[in-house]
């Protein structure tokens, strides 16, 4: 359960920020008094490099993740070779912390090293399991696509709208959703809906008000 809710928010995470940056960029050109092509063009080249960069990041880091686990999983290892009554020492200590007496924490940890002696470790030591063990990959396809499902709203609101409306329907899409996403991050986390709702609003409003002011800086005149 918690794991699922942890790529439910990392999923909400990564829309709010392809909704974001994706309409403040589509209003920036907008604002800019550019044409439909070119705010069409500014806004997919937003939502492909955000996906990409995104997915990257993503990457690289859990893949470091990974890394860690490896060379703490390949000295456990070797620590069980080398030196097994410390091991089980060490792990029925865990479980006397856990509130198990000495006796059956010392016993229940020759038990399950007998079975399964590095999973052991990994689960109760490390923090190691099959739910939670780093996978770079799915973890960087996940975060371009949770990216992508956000970015793709302003994208099709300014397709679907003439030039000299894209900022005002961009604008509504885009807020409209990120109150949606705010309200269910907030429900999936188990919190009151409306306070992240309207935070996320107001951020989103910052950051397009900004950008539509620097178009409108540094655009052409129509």
């Amino acid at each position: 359960m918690s794991s699922r809710l942890g790529w439910l928010r990392a999923a909400v995470l990564g829309a709010n920020d392809g909704i974001l940056s994706t309409s403040s960029l589509i209003i920036g050109v907008a604002s800019a008094h550019a044409t439909q092509e070119s705010i069409l063009l500014a806004g997919i080249s937003s939502l492909v490099a955000g996906a990409m960069s995104m997915a990257a990041g993503e990457y690289v880091s859990v893949s470091s993740q990974a890394d860690s686990e490896k060379a703490d999983l390949t000295r456990e290892k070797k620590e069980l070779h080398s030196s097994w009554d410390a091991e089980v020492s060490e792990l029925a200590s865990i479980y006397r912390q856990r509130g198990l007496d000495d006796t059956l924490a010392h016993e229940v940890a020759l038990q399950l090293m007998q079975h399964d002696a590095l999973g052991t470790h990994a689960r109760d030591e490390l923090g190691i399991s099959e739910a939670t063990a780093a996978r770079p990959v799915q973890a960087a396809f996940a975060s371009a696509a949770a990216f992508s499902s956000g970015a793709i709203l302003p994208v099709l609101a300014a397709l679907m709208s003439p030039a000299n409306v894209v900022s005002w329907s961009v604008s509504a899409v885009s807020l409209a959703s990120l109150a949606v996403l705010g309200v269910v991050g907030a429900q999936a986390g188990g919190a009151s809906p409306w306070r992240p709702a309207l935070r996320v609003i107001f951020w989103g409003v910052v950051a397009m008000t900004i950008t539509a002011g620097i178009g409108k800086m540094f655009g052409v005149q129509a």
